[in-house]
């Protein structure tokens, strides 16, 4: 899906996180670009720690502030800079117009109150309805993600809930609003594979039902295979590459992102192959390298890979990479993966 500007909703541009501790500054997100058009579903990939989680609490100022601070760059969502706006503003917009749903739903949900009243609070607070509309509305909502019985299920409490009634819930709660963007922060992390798969098939008829655009933070590629168009790989605090599902797939064009599918078993063969895992660990962003961060575990680092980041190569619209293996000197590597079109 290529950039349309009349359809851009969230424009994030070079986006700088860090966080200040006792040991000196973490680096965790260092110059993050990223756009979401309207109805669509963007996902995010990239080992722990690669800052994922941390991209997306800072477009809604999440991130505690002290230790963290947003250093530089901007999130335009509806034509306004998130990261100039107040608390006071931003309560204005979570909820109503961006909702989150997080890993893990026990601790995102108040244990001391009941599931149906806690849908209702924002109902109340961006929708000015009454409590009775808004109960009506909460026990609407738990309907619509799919849970059994809930107009009683409204006055029962999370522990009453099983691991995934309570993701229900909180997917109920996250889109009461009808919020226009949705960021789902590894909503299926902790659920067995049936649950994982009703959610997903939930999540999608949201988005083709209420034309919701979703960020999705995930390092299972096989969630996004299922739910996005377009993804972004993330590593060590940075967008290495990008484009749409087909091209980082089946035409990726970094290590990492070589090594990230070659990590994934396949379904669609009867070859008894071997995962291969990406030897090392991320570098540490108190001292993030000055050339490429993945250098230390490329199989095809050159000596300017640690010397100097790569610029941006745009091999089409929306397909970019920053590694130096597109440089017209460097050595010509054939793609490893074994994701190949039509399974082959």
């Amino acid at each position: 899906m290529a950039r349309d500007k009349s359809r851009v909703l969230l424009d994030v541009k070079d986006l700088r996180v860090s966080f200040d501790t006792y040991a000196g500054e973490v680096q965790a997100v260092r110059g993050v670009s990223f756009y979401v058009n309207k109805g669509e579903a963007l996902a995010i990939v990239g080992e722990s720690g690669c800052g994922k989680s941390v991209t997306a609490q800072s477009t809604m100022q999440l991130i505690p502030m002290p230790p963290g601070r947003i250093k530089d760059g901007s999130v335009m969502f509806n034509g306004k800079d998130l990261t100039k706006l107040t608390d006071r503003q931003m309560e204005s917009v979570r909820g109503s117009e961006i909702s989150m749903i997080f890993q893990d739903p026990m601790t995102s949900l108040n244990p001391t109150m009941k599931v149906g009243k806690q849908i209702m609070e924002g109902l109340i607070k961006h929708q000015r309805m009454s409590k009775s509309e808004a109960k009506k509305k909460a026990i609407e909502m738990l309907d619509v993600v799919g849970i059994p019985n809930p107009d009683k299920r409204v006055e029962q409490y999370p522990h009453e809930f099983s691991g995934g009634m309570r993701q229900r819930a909180m997917i109920a709660i996250a889109l009461a609003c009808n919020p226009k963007l949705l960021i789902a922060d590894e909503p299926t992390t902790a659920l067995d594979v049936t649950i994982q798969a009703q959610i997903l098939d939930l999540m999608k008829g949201l988005q083709r039902d209420f034309d919701t655009s979703i960020i999705l933070i995930t390092h299972d590629l096989g969630v996004v295979a299922d739910m996005a168009q377009r993804v972004v790989v993330m590593y060590a605090g940075k967008v290495i590459e990008s484009g749409t599902l087909d091209e980082i797939f089946y035409d990726g064009q970094h290590p990492y992102t070589w090594g990230l599918l070659n990590s994934v078993p396949r379904l669609d063969t009867n070859a008894k192959e071997k995962l291969i895992p990406i030897e090392g660990t991320p570098p540490d962003l108190f001292s993030p390298p000055k050339g490429c961060p993945f250098a230390a575990r490329c199989d095809y680092a050159m000596p300017i890979c640690r010397e100097e980041m790569p610029e941006e190569t745009f091999l089409t619209e929306d397909h970019f990479v920053k590694c130096w293996l597109q440089h017209e000197m460097a050595p010509n590597i054939e793609n490893p993966t074994k994701i190949k079109r039509g399974g082959k």
